[in-house]
């Protein structure tokens, strides 16, 4: 089948529904959770408008906004860059643009994670997933599917923090270097506000996914949604950071392109 023949395929199968398209992000506004960090460092900020004109004498026919958000607010792209041990890798608008369009992996531990929200998925786990499913794709994504997409109508209920900390799953730092190190991933996607468990402040090292996956030139995908709506394996990841030079990351909309019988 040539080039063309595969794109006209691919558009006849969007037009006539047999692949779907699911919108992976969550929607953009001053109420989407944003990471607290301890009072001693930076904040991220939270979301924001300034309305420039509004069919008025500002501008009688037209409607825009300036905003104004951290890079790392909402559903985004962390690039290899955004910690220490990238920080000579990537940035944001470097990433190449082939490595935007990946096929998934979703391994579903939502039970878990209701049962306890500071559950830490292991090698084991993956290796078990692996035996059911087939090996994850080289170069694409670990979508980590944990149900927490239904808190984030809350700041409160998305951290899950008491005087401890944020309680989030994630990912055990031997399972976050071997993901990083080992698996045939080019990153890993999340549900929660950041690619790191709640307590990884406390573990060894502290936050290994960020340290482990951006040191080893690889990607970060949080604050996705609607993971329940694709299947183990077989979708499609288009993912798309908005390319700001020398960033560390950014806001992106993130799809993915399900076959459906």
């Amino acid at each position: 089948m040539s080039e063309s023949s595969v794109l006209a395929a691919l558009v006849s199968g969007l037009r006539g529904g047999s692949i779907e398209v699911v919108d992976l992000t969550s929607p953009l506004s001053s109420t989407t959770p944003v990471i607290q960090l301890p009072p001693q460092f930076g904040q991220t900020a939270v979301f924001e408008l300034e309305e420039i004109s509004r069919y008025d004498d500002r501008g009688p026919a037209w409607y825009w906004n300036n905003f104004r958000s951290g890079e790392h607010t909402g559903t985004h792209f962390d690039a290899p860059n955004h910690w220490v041990t990238g920080k000579d890798l990537a940035d944001v608008a470097s990433v190449p643009a082939r490595k935007l369009l990946a096929p998934a992996a979703v391994l579903d531990f939502t039970a878990e994670a209701a049962e306890n929200p500071d559950f830490l998925v292991e090698i084991d786990h993956i290796k078990a997933w692996e035996a059911v499913n087939g090996p994850l794709p080289e170069g694409g994504w670990l979508l980590l599917r944990t149900g927490w997409d239904a808190r984030s109508h809350s700041q409160e209920t998305f951290l899950n923090a008491d005087e401890n900390g944020p309680h989030t799953p994630g990912l055990s730092p031997a399972c976050a270097r071997w993901v990083a190190e080992e698996s045939p991933v080019l990153g890993l996607g999340v549900e929660t506000v950041g690619t790191d468990a709640g307590a990884a402040h406390s573990f060894d090292p502290a936050f290994p996914c960020h340290s482990y996956l951006m040191g080893s030139d690889k990607y970060g995908l949080t604050q996705l949604q609607n993971l329940a709506a694709l299947p183990p394996t077989g979708s499609v990841v288009i993912a798309g950071p908005l390319p700001i030079v020398t960033g560390s990351g950014a806001p992106a909309r993130v799809l993915a392109l399900v076959e459906r019988s």
